[in-house]
């Protein structure tokens, strides 16, 4: 396996320029697909060339993206810096860092429905193997907090040795695939007896 590099992006100056649809976009597609040209990833986020080159130089400056060697003069390729990236979780939401966080969070979900949109739209043009391996669970749970973030970490250790920048050893038939999952409670209850009654 590649070695790791996920970090938890704290500065001001990074989380301003991950809280953009487009340079979240550029990030994500760098880390999962390896370094790319501005025109590549244009073709990729559905963005123009010009544009793309703004918010990678945007990244850049942030520490978060790297140009890439290249053998051809014209061409200017990019890459990630990290392999994955977390933003603060517990960050003051009246603060401009968890005000930054929870934008990037809001990006992370709204791009995650999209991707489920776009697949089922076009799954009935997939190879039936792929259509039978699809994930759509969803459960409803009873957990404290302390059991959620223990699941959370559990289902992360699963999935650790899969992901596509580190994975140097994929057998014949890999394809990047996505892969999310959410976790939060349905009310605002703090004992079971007050999470009994909202569900009855």
């Amino acid at each position: 396996m590649g070695r790791e590099t996920r970090r938890t992006i704290t500065e001001p100056e990074a989380l301003r320029a991950l809280a953009h649809p487009v340079r979240y976009e550029l990030l994500n597609h760098l880390i999962s697909g390896g370094p790319a040209t501005a025109s590549q990833c244009a073709r990729a986020v559905g963005d123009t060339p010009s544009n793309c080159s703004y918010h990678l130089r945007a990244l850049a400056k942030a520490g978060l993206v790297a140009p890439d060697d290249s053998t051809d003069a014209r061409e200017r390729p990019w890459r990630a810096l990290v392999t994955g990236f977390d933003v603060p979780p517990d960050a003051d939401p009246d603060s401009p860092a968890g005000q930054q966080a929870a934008v990037i969070a809001a990006i992370a979900v709204q791009r995650d429905q999209r991707l489920v949109r776009e697949r089922l739209a076009r799954r009935d043009r997939s190879p039936a193997q792929w259509r039978d391996a699809e994930q759509y669970g969803l459960y409803t749970l009873r957990l404290t907090p302390t059991e959620l973030r223990t699941l959370g970490d559990q289902i992360d250790a699963l999935i650790r040795p899969y992901i596509a920048a580190t994975r140097d050893d994929s057998p014949d038939g890999a394809e990047t695939v996505h892969f999310g999952f959410h976790g939060f409670p349905l009310t605002e209850g703090t004992s079971h007896e007050a999470g009994s009654a909202g569900a009855s």
